[in-house]
């Protein structure tokens, strides 16, 4: 190999080598470089959500290696504590008019053979909700009763794919519960008619421009 082509050969690798690095503002090897790269210096952004859920009283929780914010659930429920009511165990408060407690309440949420009002509330213990294993879980929990059955649904809401969150996408991360949603006794998101446009009203608008 001559002088000449040595020399031609290293001009070409020093080409290649400099417009295949990241040498500028801008440029970067592939685009999950470029995301990581504009990901950290948005790090330090001022750009936040939490103007926007003041009025929620949130608390931090870590499920699956995701930390985020819920409502605090507690001091929402109007007849907590439970046991200001309840203090006796439920077979002692029991009367011939069933009614008298929780009336209004009806329990559609799962075949009557498969869920009954103590598969989720301690009869011993009603300030607090109970796993199917017996397990106690806060009230400010609840989700983790959801999650038994419905684990799909569960991971999904973990990575911030089901559900709602609060504010908007900017940190920090604010999301609504299952119960925020859902009516525990009576899950099911009924179905309602779409909003219509009222064509009547916006004609005669225009109408009334035209004079």
């Amino acid at each position: 190999m001559n002088r000449e082509n040595y020399i031609y050969i290293l001009a070409c690798l020093f080409v290649l080598v400099f417009f295949s690095c990241k040498h500028g503002e801008g440029e970067y090897h592939s685009l999950h470089d470029k995301i990581q790269a504009e990901s950290i210096s948005h790090q330090d952004s001022t750009l936040s959500s939490e103007a926007f859920f003041n009025h929620y009283k949130t608390m931090e929780i870590t499920e699956g290696g995701h930390t985020f914010l819920i409502p605090e659930r507690k001091s929402q429920i109007t007849s907590y504590a439970c046991t200001e009511c309840h203090t006796e165990p439920l077979d002692e408060l029991k009367g011939k008019d069933l009614k008298k407690a929780h009336w209004d309440i009806t329990l559609a949420h799962a075949n009557s053979n498969t869920m009954n009002c103590a598969t989720c509330h301690n009869g011993s213990d009603m300030n607090n909700l109970n796993t199917l294993t017996g397990i106690k879980v806060d009230f400010n929990s609840s989700y983790k009763l959801c999650a038994q059955c419905h684990s799909s649904q569960f991971e999904d809401w973990k990575g911030g794919a089901h559900g709602k969150r609060i504010g908007g996408w900017a940190p920090p991360r604010a999301s609504l519960t299952c119960v925020n949603c859902h009516n525990p006794h009576s899950p099911s998101i009924e179905s309602r008619w779409p909003s219509r446009f009222n064509t009547e009203q916006i004609e005669g608008a225009y109408e009334g421009l035209e004079h």
